[in-house]
């Protein structure tokens, strides 16, 4: 894409999403931002299966992530994050400081610990495999409501996060001592 082509394909999906979205009777606005062009038109496939999921924009970019997320202000922001440019992880950080209340849910093929641990401290809603396609919807509406989610392979994680003396702060994510101690035992 030119500078102009990308401008004018950029302006066209919100022009297109304020004149489609009306009267439609979607309940929860999202946005999906993934490199993988091909990942990004599945997930929209899938989200939109669900009556209650309107993906307002796609992105492929960190660039175009805060770009559509300024824009088009949507309920949830799904997103990868390894992304050339700019780390999924660094348009959170972003997005959270502009909008403390942003709900973002991050999807990847990663279960690495370094970016579990950095998805909870910046505040991030929740942390999912793409995989596990048929958990993606159910997690958008859980965090749309305010919940949050992490997949089973990250559930599994967090006991040996905690032993291992990284310093997340679970309190400001709602679980309280009596939930660290259980997730330890597991």
């Amino acid at each position: 894409f030119t500078e102009w082509e990308y401008q004018y394909n950029h302006w066209q999906w919100i022009s297109d999403f304020h004149i489609s979205s009306k009267g439609r009777g979607k309940s929860m606005k999202v946005l999906i931002v993934d490199d993988d062009r091909l990942v990004s038109n599945s997930l929209k496939t899938i989200l939109e299966a669900d009556a209650e999921i309107e993906v307002v924009a796609t992105g492929n970019s960190g660039k175009e992530a805060i770009e559509l997320y300024s824009a088009l202000k949507p309920d949830v922001l799904l997103m990868d994050i390894r992304m050339d440019g700019m780390t999924g992880i660094e348009v959170a950080e972003i997005l959270l400081k502009q909008d403390s209340a942003a709900k973002i849910l991050f999807l990847t093929t990663f279960s690495d610990d370094e970016y579990i641990i950095k998805a909870l401290q910046i505040g991030a809603k929740g942390y999912i495999l793409k995989q596990n396609f048929e958990s993606i919807a159910p997690s958008v509406k859980t965090v749309f409501i305010g919940q949050r989610v992490f997949g089973d392979e990250i559930i599994t994680k967090i006991p040996s996060l905690i032993s291992d003396g990284n310093k997340v702060d679970f309190s400001k994510f709602g679980v309280n001592d009596k939930e660290i101690e259980i997730l330890s035992q597991v």
